[in-house]
């Protein structure tokens, strides 16, 4: 079964500096229907303006990533952390026990576009920790890259919680597949471009639940998304 999830439906944050879709609840924006999937618990798609940004604040027992579409997101953290992140890259930071940070548009005339990812730890109380790694668009060009794992496989960043996370960059006509385990489910999220979904096709923003289903088969157009396999 595929949850269709349309992006036009988000909840829709306008502050000035800052436009948010929210796939989930977060927020100001409240629906019981989408308080999270499994897992993941937040997928906002944000987009800052030049010389603005998230001022410091804390976080706690929460896996947070960061992939980057457009610009550049500096980060800094009570980790001692000073990073920027870039189209392409993916941020990963464990709050556990706790942990501030703040995420800034440091240009002036551009944009950053980005999703915040937050995902539910597998056990609560580990330690601060922060990962960014570039995953290379030869990388992701036609297939699912993992990306993020329990394990840090293939390279992977690693996620203190039971998900794996696929990002994969398919032309028209090419065609990437995820068999399932039993028991595990999938959310789709569409950062760019157009796909297909087992059948359900698909544009920016719209995200799709994948519900008793082997097999997860995803048919490009000029799209770009992430894969989440969760428990």
């Amino acid at each position: 079964m595929i949850v269709l999830r349309p992006g036009q439906d988000r909840g829709h944050a306008r502050h000035g500096w800052l436009e948010s879709f929210h796939s989930f609840s977060f927020g100001d924006y409240r629906d019981p229907n989408y308080m999270g999937f499994r897992g993941l618990r937040v997928i906002n798609e944000d987009r800052v303006q030049p010389g603005k940004g998230f001022g410091t604040h804390s976080h706690q027992d929460m896996e947070i990533l960061s992939y980057v579409l457009e610009g550049e997101l500096e980060h800094r953290d009570s980790l001692g952390t000073g990073a920027v992140i870039r189209p392409g890259e993916l941020q990963r930071m464990s709050a556990g026990t706790g942990v501030t940070h703040s995420e800034f548009n440091g240009s002036k005339t551009s944009v950053v576009h980005f999703l915040q990812i937050w995902l539910l730890p597998a056990r609560k109380g580990v330690a601060p920790g922060y990962e960014q790694k570039a995953f290379a668009e030869e990388e992701r060009r036609g297939r699912l890259c993992v990306v993020a794992s329990p394990d840090g496989r293939f390279g992977s960043l690693t996620v203190h919680a039971d998900a794996v996370v696929y990002a994969g960059v398919l032309a028209r006509g090419e065609e990437a597949t995820l068999r399932l385990a039993p028991g595990r489910h999938g959310w789709v999220q569409v950062a760019r471009g157009k796909v297909t979904l087992n059948g359900h096709a698909l544009s920016a923003g719209d995200g799709a639940g994948v519900v008793d289903e082997e097999v997860i088969r995803i048919e490009g157009g000029e799209g770009e998304v992430l894969l989440f396999d969760l428990a």
